[in-house]
């Protein structure tokens, strides 16, 4: 009889891995530091900002870390044979966005392409994010680890915007084709409140032990 639980969490994984290789594909042209290497060819302006340019490496080459270190800290496996690992990870992962991803991501968003809404949606989802991946934080500290791991669920979920976000582009490019500004303010909120909604909804699952 098939399982339809171990089926589905595949097929999850699978379709993350892909699209964190993906990330990594479109992060790796930034080494070079170039000013015409995708999405910096829509932000000329932003690139006169010395300020906007340090924040925008911080984030593009923290986030793919991000997204590999969430990947190990959902494994039961890895949690269970990997203690020490699993709590360096995790403090690693929690230090990044306190100092580093969250900050440049604020920064970012005050330039965001799409005007007022996508810069209102991408500060929220800084803030969000920052509260979260901190109540992760308090919560391991004290010991709650039921908590830790419900904070760490939606801290995650909003880490995975940066997958999302292109996903929902992909998507609606390939069947709605709104204009390009259109297209940026509508993925800027689509790319992470599903996401909090689904988390949210594991969360509960979890707690019923469903």
């Amino acid at each position: 009889m098939l399982d339809i639980k171990l089926i589905w969490r595949v097929f999850l994984w699978l379709t993350l891995l892909f699209f964190t290789y993906l990330m990594v594909k479109l992060t790796l042209p930034y080494i070079a530091i170039g000013e015409n290497v995708g999405f910096l060819r829509i932000k000329r302006t932003a690139q006169t900002i010395p300020v906007w340019q340090v924040a925008f490496y911080i984030h593009v080459f923290t986030s793919v870390f991000l997204l590999i270190a969430g990947f190990t800290q959902f494994s039961n496996y890895f949690l269970k044979n990997y203690k020490q690992a699993h709590r360096t990870i995790g403090k690693s992962y929690v230090f990044i966005i306190l100092f580093l991803s969250a900050p440049s991501g604020l920064v970012m968003s005050f330039l965001a392409n799409g005007g007022l809404i996508s810069k209102i949606a991408f500060t929220v989802l800084t803030i969000l994010w920052f509260i979260t991946t901190a109540k992760a934080w308090q919560t391991a500290l004290s010991q709650d680890f039921q908590a830790h791991k419900e904070w760490m669920i939606r801290s995650f979920a909003l880490t995975l915007s940066a997958l999302t976000l292109r996903a929902w582009k992909y998507i609606i490019a390939a069947t709605l084709a709104p204009p390009p500004m259109d297209m940026y303010r509508i993925v800027a909120w689509l790319g992470w409140i599903p996401n909090l909604i689904l988390a949210e909804f594991l969360i509960r699952k979890w707690r019923e032990g469903g």
